[in-house]
């Protein structure tokens, strides 16, 4: 076997070596050119396997050589070759931002710790894509859960506990849910390989025992991705972290946790079981619109940037749980674009405000103004990024958006279509708020001299503002592999 063969577990092997080399090192710079150097062979490695699946079709992984369902297979097909690409280029492009960032959030002592750990959560979410086994999605669930508590602990603001506690809690309550829901799959199945527990789920999907596993799963998979009202330890998790943390997990944790679902609902129970047997359809969709609205809704209230933007995350989080519950080609592959629009637009939104926070020590929305003539490069990142957000045409947000609308019509859900749009107007609001005070009001005190972002901070942001506009205007890959996936889901689902 050549290397290439290795490339679906050694795209999880990677950071997770790495991770304890970092505390071995117990040097920050060489822990942040190591994290470095590891994000971007992850990068390339799934990039490689993204080709490869293009090429040949999905790719099976047997650890240790034991065919599935025996042994433990790591399966790679569209869907997840599409997913670990978006997480591995997200992580390669927050640790170059992170070398300042992170310097200037967390003290030189617990540096080297703090890489270690969010290579554990890279470990983690590139483990849940994956796998190919329901509990080792559990497993590396919890690998990337127990790592995100410590990184989010780090923040500068002692709020950080807090925040990284109550998440605990109800990250430790859905993992539980989870387990229970797998568990009760085992007990019906006998197995755990996702493509065999696919196979023998029919048989038995008329039990109460299997529907009872599939609650436990839809809620505990339900609280990872902070769906309305199950959300409420996001906003304080995204507002207290360090800048670099907030930024990656608000790109890539809750877009896996939705991959989980898709998974579990689409290919292990199926559509016809997950979407029309038991009212899930209903349920996502009311949820979905709930959480897009309220949370839209308090966002426009809040005065803290980043409690606006993770607010903000729970509506687009209700966006893609809106186009899963609409239970149509049209609907998932909208629910899929928008998992990686969304990863993009936050991705640059989060980085930007950490370059803000950089220079000014502050991401209150009052310490923003006449911010937009001192630091350019940084606010107009801001403002095409919430262009993206509210779903302004040519970027990477309207088509994902265009398309959730055309799902809702297609269903002939026009009020739904229409609350979607609405949605879209509370997001002019808060995003408005944010550049009124940056360009149109001037600073309450005597300004103090504040130059722009450093180049290394700068350079990730806009790689990320280039791919909003450059998806927004050139849909062929981006659209091509979500109804691709879509078509191989529901194929697979019968």
């Amino acid at each position: 076997m050549s290397l290439l063969d290795h490339f679906p577990v050694l795209v999880v092997l990677l950071p997770l070596m790495a991770a304890p080399l970092c505390v071995l090192i117990d040097r920050p710079r060489l822990a942040w050119a190591l994290s470095l150097a590891v994000s971007w062979l992850s990068l390339a490695v799934a990039a490689s396997l993204l080709f490869q699946v293009l090429g040949s079709g999905p790719i099976s992984y047997r650890l240790g050589g034991w065919p599935p369902p025996w042994g433990i297979e790591y399966r790679i097909d569209l869907l997840s070759a599409y997913v670990l690409l978006i997480v591995s280029a997200i992580a390669a492009v927050v640790m170059v931002f992170a070398y300042h960032s992170v310097a200037a959030e967390i003290a030189a002592d617990r540096i080297a710790r703090f890489y270690a750990a969010l290579l554990l959560v890279l470990a983690g979410l590139l483990g849940i894509v994956a796998t190919g086994d329901a509990f080792n999605v559990f497993v590396f669930l919890e690998i990337s859960s127990l790592a995100s508590y410590a990184v989010i602990s780090m923040g500068r603001d002692r709020r950080a506990l807090h925040a990284a506690f109550q998440y605990l809690v109800m990250g430790t309550i859905g993992a539980t849910f989870i387990l229970i829901g797998i568990g009760f799959l085992y007990m019906m199945t006998g197995t755990l390989n996702m493509q065999d527990l696919a196979d023998r789920l029919p048989a038995v999907s008329d039990t109460r025992t299997v529907r009872v596993g599939f609650a436990f799963l839809t809620v505990g998979i339900g609280l990872k991705l902070a769906l309305f009202p199950l959300h409420l330890w996001l906003p304080n998790a995204y507002a207290y972290a360090p800048s670099a943390v907030t930024a990656f997990l608000a790109a890539t944790a809750t877009k896996v946790a939705v991959y989980v679902l898709l998974r579990f609902l689409l290919e292990i129970f199926g559509a016809d079981f997950s979407l029309r047997a038991m009212p899930l359809d209903l349920i996502l969709i009311l949820l979905g619109l709930a959480g897009a609205l309220s949370a839209s809704l308090v966002a426009v209230f809040q005065e803290d940037i980043k409690r606006m933007l993770a607010y903000s995350s729970v509506a687009q989080i209700g966006y893609m749980v809106l186009g899963i519950g609409l239970a149509s080609p049209t609907g998932i592959s909208a629910a899929m674009l928008h998992l990686f629009n969304h990863a993009l637009m936050k991705g640059a939104l989060f980085l930007a405000l950490g370059a803000v926070a950089y220079r000014i020590g502050s991401v209150a929305l009052r310490d923003l103004a006449g911010l937009g003539r001192r630091m350019p490069w940084s606010m107009a990142a801001i403002v095409l990024g919430g262009l993206s957000l509210i779903g302004v045409p040519p970027t990477a947000g309207f088509v994902s958006k265009w398309y959730l609308v055309l799902g809702s019509l297609e269903q002939g859900l026009w009020p739904v279509a229409l609350l979607i749009l609405l949605g879209s107007l509370l997001a002019v609001v808060y995003i408005w708020k944010l550049v009124e005070t940056a360009y149109f009001k001037e600073p309450q005190t005597a300004p103090v001299a504040v130059r722009e972002a450093p180049l290394s901070m700068l350079i990730p942001v806009w790689i990320l503002v280039a791919a909003n506009l450059y998806f927004g205007l050139h849909t062929e890959i981006s659209v091509g592999v979500a109804r691709q996936s879509t078509v191989q889901l529901l194929g697979v689902a019968g």
